[in-house]
């Protein structure tokens, strides 16, 4: 397999909207036109209930992990940058997640839980104190977002002081915590407002 074919299975992989399926399977809906809009675990727990929101969850969390752990290994021989490709391949995948190509580009979820996987594949101990981070500010404030968000800053802290800053998987943890920031920018600023939704509060389908 040639580095940029595994480039376009992650991508695709990663795009595979879960939380769409889930919503057409469960309830027949399109949960785009439900609850915030977003094909997120968060959206299909207010709309569809916990037992679908933890199962799409773990669904986008294997999108990211599972490209970064397969992928690799069926490179052609002779081909170079080696483990480095299965960074590429986690980019990919979150990528995809975020700007579905399967819906033209136009929605996706926010990355978090991809990038929990690709991150679980490829540093897990960091990545399970980054998941810890996020329960405990979830426990506390009741804000998914605000909880994502710590856990993107958490991260590379956590990558940092346990590996170094030299890593290249260093820098996709600062990369990949910048993505996050951007794609939880309207959450930032209801949580300025104070109108951000908090979590346990689920919204009636329309």
């Amino acid at each position: 397999m040639t580095p940029a074919l595994g480039l376009l299975l992650a991508y695709l992989a990663g795009g595979i909207p879960a939380a769409y399926l889930a919503g057409r399977l469960v309830r027949g809906i399109d949960l785009r036109q439900h609850g915030s809009g977003n094909l997120g675990a968060t959206n299909v727990y207010r709309v569809l209930g916990w037992k679908t929101a933890t199962a799409v969850m773990l669904f986008d969390a294997a999108k990211g992990a599972l490209p970064v752990l397969l992928l690799p290994r069926w490179l052609a021989a002779g081909v170079p940058g080696g483990g480095y490709w299965a960074l590429g391949y986690g980019l990919a995948a979150i990528a995809g997640h975020v700007r579905s190509p399967y819906f033209l580009w136009r929605a996706g979820g926010k990355g978090v839980a991809t990038a929990s996987g690709v991150f679980l594949a490829l540093v897990p101990i960091p990545t399970l104190l980054a998941i810890a981070v996020w329960a405990l500010v979830l426990r506390a404030s009741g804000y998914v977002s605000l909880a994502s968000l710590a856990a993107a800053v958490t991260l590379p802290i956590a990558v940092g002081a346990m590996l170094g800053v030299r890593p290249p998987v260093f820098a996709l943890t600062l990369l990949v915590a910048a993505f996050v920031f951007w794609t939880h920018r309207a959450n930032i600023a209801r949580l300025r407002r104070g109108e951000e939704h908090r979590f346990g509060r689920r919204k009636a389908a329309t």
